[in-house]
């Protein structure tokens, strides 16, 4: 009898070793007509035996978190190492207004907790809600002008939900029953009773430590259908709720990320004055400090697995950098991407620092403010002789210059094509593959991705330069280091390596740029000052002004005075670019990878070959990989 193999889950496999089986079988003679009687029973058996296979591998799967794929076990699992994925995230604006309430005695005036503003119809054809979390109560002038001045409204509909605690229902929950709520925006009060006017305030916690019997916390903990379940104490671990306690929970429910961006608004508030009379009238139109912005969607699955075992093997302690990479998504739930490495691996070393850098979901850098915020709450986890530092992130760009060859006769036109490789080369610059800290840049990948635009696409040359920018302190004599991480690629031995935008200099009239000489060793070179006769023609005006390490991937400035620049984004940059040794480029430590699709190129040049215009090749048009280029940017 042959062996079966218990390793078949696919449909025809199963059929197949069922008739295998029964070869061995002499009584059985018709299994192998498609038709018979026979044949149908092997069918049914065999798909009876798919499904089974099929649900036993799922339920497998869904016991651990690597492989799981449903939220509700992901969430589950996660739960079990104690990690509660990031919510929701409300979408946040600072708006000013003021109420003319000078025919009143009012001496305040308060702005209630709830639905506040609605987004005008200019931003789009959908509307949104923006509530005030907590009542706001100003000043009546002497003019009789109540101004609500940079207040804070969230994007999302305000909702209370009341609980009656039952010593009957020895399993009662304390269920959030709708989806989308923003957690960072719950609260919770508790009265004795429900006709109790004495509130007591709930603070949400995610530890153990320090918490006593009679600690007013609850939990939270994410269940099916991405709500939210409220846990309280137990007498032992925080205050346990007695009957007949009253429970309010008001949260907000949003809309993440499609609400930012939002600039104009109406008042749709409720206002009360001291005397707690309605007011009506007397609202002026509504200024806006700051469009609405940092609103994000649910923690997807992948950062759930990533973070829930990394925050677990942390165990609420920072030690390794690796401890503060996890740390930091939960005390600065807006952050896109975090780097954080030890001083121990700088030259020279800066041992007892752990430096960190953090890109934000929305802007380029970090507040001030914000800065500090991370770095306080970074204290409760940090041990003795750790020193964290937030640092500004560095940006290294990625610029592309493509030649495409394509088939004439599979496209309508040059243009058509084009459009199709940006497009291409747009997403893959949005992709995960880029923009965090990290990140590889793998050449193969990316020549696949403009090859696969179309099928007029025959082939493709491809070069690769990185940038920095280099934001200069004006004015002021200042030395300078830029740092790319790669390997520098020495394209001519007689220099103009690199490549720079033009800037001006104390001492040297005219417009200057960045040049480098490789010494005879090829490992470093010298860095000059030049200017252009020509666009061919370049005249050193001062030599020896810094140096260059090819190898490590750093340009050193001497200090200089720089006046003016010739490149200005809101701020005077200098960009400085070079070509990469390897064409995988590494975003490595505080440098963020990106790919600048302003500064990339697409030329098309039609394949004679494949279009059966030139079959010799004769006139086949060659492009270069290797050329050094343009003396400056």
């Amino acid at each position: 009898m042959p062996l079966v193999n218990f390793s078949n889950v696919d449909f025809d496999q199963i059929k197949t070793s069922i008739k295998d089986y029964l070869k061995a079988n002499s009584n059985f003679t018709d299994y192998d007509f498609e038709g018979s009687n026979l044949s149908t029973i092997l069918n049914t058996l065999a798909y009876n035996t798919y499904i089974t296979s099929y649900n036993a591998n799922m339920v497998t799967n869904e016991v651990f978190i690597d492989s799981a794929t449903l939220r509700e076990n992901v969430v589950s699992l996660a739960r079990n190492i104690g990690y509660v994925p990031r919510s929701r995230r409300s979408s946040v604006a600072n708006v000013t207004f003021s109420v003319d309430v000078s025919a009143s005695t009012a001496v305040t005036l308060t702005l209630k907790a709830g639905i506040g503003f609605i987004s005008k119809d200019t931003f789009g054809p959908k509307s949104y809600i923006f509530s005030i979390p907590s009542d706001i109560t100003v000043n009546v002038d002497s003019d009789g002008i109540a101004t609500f001045e940079n207040i804070e409204i969230h994007e999302g509909t305000y909702i209370t939900q009341n609980f009656t605690v039952s010593s009957r229902n020895p399993n009662q929950r304390f269920l959030l029953t709708n989806s989308g709520i923003d957690t960072s925006l719950i609260t919770v009060v508790v009265k004795d009773s429900q006709a109790s006017t004495v509130e007591r305030k709930y603070e949400q916690s995610s530890s153990l430590f320090k918490i006593t019997p009679t600690s007013s916390i609850y939990f939270l903990q994410e269940i099916e259908g991405e709500r939210y379940e409220l846990l309280f104490g137990d007498g032992i671990f925080g205050e346990k709720l007695q009957e007949p306690n009253y429970v309010t929970a008001n949260y907000i429910t949003c809309s993440g990320a499609d609400a930012n961006g939002v600039s104009q608004f109406t008042f749709a508030g409720s206002l009360k004055d001291n005397n707690n009379n309605s007011i009506t009238s007397g609202v002026s139109l509504v200024t806006t400090v700051t469009s609405s912005r940092g609103g994000n969607s649910i923690e997807d699955l992948d950062s759930v697995k990533k973070y829930a075992t990394q925050i677990y093997s942390s165990q609420n302690r920072a030690v390794t950098a690796a401890d503060y990479e996890a740390l930091i998504p939960t005390i600065y739930p807006e952050s896109e991407s975090v780097s954080a490495y030890g001083g121990e691996d700088l030259t020279p070393p800066q041992y007892g620092k752990v430096y960190i850098s953090v890109k934000p979901t929305e802007g380029v850098y970090l507040s001030s403010a914000i800065k500090e915020n991370i770095q306080s709450e970074l204290k409760k986890y940090s041990v003795a002789g750790i020193v964290p530092t937030i640092v500004d992130l560095k940006y290294l760009y990625l610029e592309t210059n493509t030649t495409a060859y394509y088939n004439t006769n599979l496209a309508p036109s040059a243009n058509f094509v084009k459009d199709l490789i940006y497009g291409n080369i747009v997403n893959y610059a949005n992709s995960i593959q880029l923009n965090k800290f990290g990140a590889r840049f793998k050449y193969s990948k990316y020549l696949k991705v403009i090859d696969d635009s179309n099928e007029a696409v025959t082939s493709n040359i491809t070069t690769i330069n990185m940038r920095r920018d280099l934001q200069p302190e004006m004015n002021i004599f200042a030395e300078y280091e830029i740092c790319f991480g790669n390997r520098f690629h020495i394209a001519s031995e007689e220099g103009y390596n690199i490549k720079s935008s033009g800037f001006t200099v104390s001492g040297i009239s005219g417009i200057v740029y960045l040049g480098d000489l490789p010494a005879s060793h090829m490992n470093t070179g010298s860095i000059f000052l030049f200017k252009l006769n020509s666009p061919t023609e370049a005249v050193v005006v001062k030599n020896n002004i810094g140096i260059i390490d090819y190898k490590k991937g750093e340009i050193k400035m001497n200090p200089m005075k720089v006046i003016n620049t010739v490149v200005n984004r809101g701020t005077p940059l200098i960009e400085i670019s070079v070509t990469p040794y390897s064409n995988d480029v590494i975003g490595l430590q505080d440098l963020y990878l990106q790919l600048d699709t302003r500064n990339t190129t697409v030329t098309m040049v039609a394949d004679n070959i494949a279009s059966g215009d030139d079959i010799s090749g004769s006139n086949y048009t060659v492009t270069s990989s290797y050329s050094n280029g343009s003396l400056i940017r």
